[in-house]
């Protein structure tokens, strides 16, 4: 079995350490505490000077639910265009109606925006009010790939959903896995799921050079989120669970 291992990245450096350890392919995301938004023309731009391995770039122009204002959408088309523009492989996209429903009518026209580009439907499908229609209107609109973590909060608690879903797709539509895997638990998942791609971020943490810290000014005004650390993709880690799969 040949698997494909996407690293989830929010920046050039950990793009750039994604391609080191072996992966097949980036989701370049801004904002990974929200679940991620679109990153900056500069950052795209950047990864895609840098990177020979597959660059996917997620669509989203702010946190919260999939429900876009006519606004919202027209920054989805203007972003999707722009990634084609910098030589983007991939866009990640994902939009809800009110009711639950996959908005098949606005996915399928920015997948047709996207073209020539593959198009990712992102864990908004987690969202969605039922996942065997969802799927199949996913499906219709022209996507090569859903990302799920089987409507729960990680993989491991999705994974019979995952697995029917991975029945009920066939060769017609990949399902991706992601949310919670990492290489404690990967070899159990590929074999759970019956999945072929996987996405996880692979990450550690790395303090800040700053030398002078003041402390109790949150940036963002979180509290709890650090701001003289992040969290960076780990080379290490990500070849590891490269060759965990290999071993599957």
């Amino acid at each position: 079995m040949i698997f494909r291992l996407e690293i989830c990245v929010d920046s050039v450096e950990s793009a750039v350490n994604a391609q080191i350890a072996g992966a097949d392919r980036v989701e370049l995301c801004d904002n990974l505490p929200e679940g991620g938004t679109t990153p900056s023309f500069g950052t795209i731009k950047s990864a895609r000077e840098n990177l020979t391995l597959g660059l996917h770039v997620i669509i989203r122009p702010r946190g919260g639910d999939f429900l876009y204002t006519e606004g919202e959408y027209n920054i989805m088309k203007r972003d999707i265009e722009k990634c084609g523009e910098i030589g983007a492989d991939g866009v990640v996209i994902g939009i809800l109606r009110s009711d639950g429903a996959i908005d098949t009518e606005r996915t399928a026209e920015l997948i047709r925006l996207a073209k020539p580009m593959s198009v990712t439907f992102h864990r908004a499908f987690d969202m969605c009010s039922d996942p065997v229609k969802g799927l199949e209107d996913i499906l219709s609109a022209g996507a090569a790939r859903i990302l799920t973590s089987g409507q729960r909060n990680t993989v491991p608690e999705g994974a019979s959903l995952i697995r029917k879903l991975v029945e009920q797709a066939g060769s017609r539509i990949i399902i991706m896995p992601g949310s919670g895997l990492d290489e404690s638990n990967i070899s159990a998942m590929a074999k759970a799921t019956g999945a072929v791609e996987f996405h996880l971020t692979g990450r550690k943490t790395v303090e800040s050079k700053m030398v002078f810290r003041r402390d109790g000014i949150p940036m963002g005004g979180v509290p709890d989120l650090p701001e003289f650390s992040r969290k960076v993709a780990d080379p290490e880690r990500i070849r590891k669970i490269i060759n965990i799969l290999k071993m599957v």
